[in-house]
């Protein structure tokens, strides 16, 4: 299988940048060919709704999203990896997806897993805004399947991830992968 990890952390070594990680050798071990892009660095402009990709078949901004959604085209899993900030996904992941209207409807049939971290408890409130987000994405795409979720909570500081019980969630999901 071919995932593409897509880690949104705008800090290197975040938390849910280390969380994407894991998952990733977990899934590597399984033999699956694995990707990581770290939204961190990169150059993602905001959709303008100037339309001009459903004429051209491109997005006109010159910045790293046309690299991202190649990728995403070609990949069958999307492991999205986001820390959570005043209960939604951080802003270079909306950045990203509102970006993704270039390639609609073309992505279709894509299995897609959320890794999210937050700092606060892990709590249906605390997590809503964010899995509602990213399930409303997935609406939008046809035939896009959730397959799983690592949630984990209480990860404020820098590393944390590590002492919770979704560090080795993550790089089981990542080994159970089919």
């Amino acid at each position: 299988m071919n995932i593409l990890m897509i880690s949104s952390s705008p800090r290197k070594g975040g938390n849910s940048d280390l969380l994407c990680d894991q998952f990733g050798k977990g899934a590597f071990e399984s033999g699956h060919q694995v990707k990581k892009i770290q939204l961190a660095g990169k150059a993602i402009g905001f959709c303008t709704a100037c339309y001009d990709c459903k004429k051209n078949g491109k997005c006109v901004q010159n910045d790293d999203v046309a690299e991202i959604l190649d990728a995403m085209m070609e990949a069958d899993l999307i492991v999205l990896a986001t820390p959570v900030y005043f209960y939604g996904m951080s802003a270079q992941l909306k950045a990203l997806i509102d970006r993704t209207f270039a390639i609609y409807p073309n992505m279709k049939d894509k299995g897609f897993f959320f890794l999210i971290t937050l700092g606060d408890k892990k709590s249906e409130e605390s997590l809503a805004g964010t899995v509602e987000g990213l399930r409303g994405f997935l609406a939008c795409y046809e035939g896009s399947k959730e397959l799983g979720m690592v949630v984990s909570g209480n990860t404020y500081e820098k590393g944390a991830v590590k002492q919770n019980p979704a560090w080795e969630e993550a790089y089981l999901a990542g080994r159970k992968l089919k």
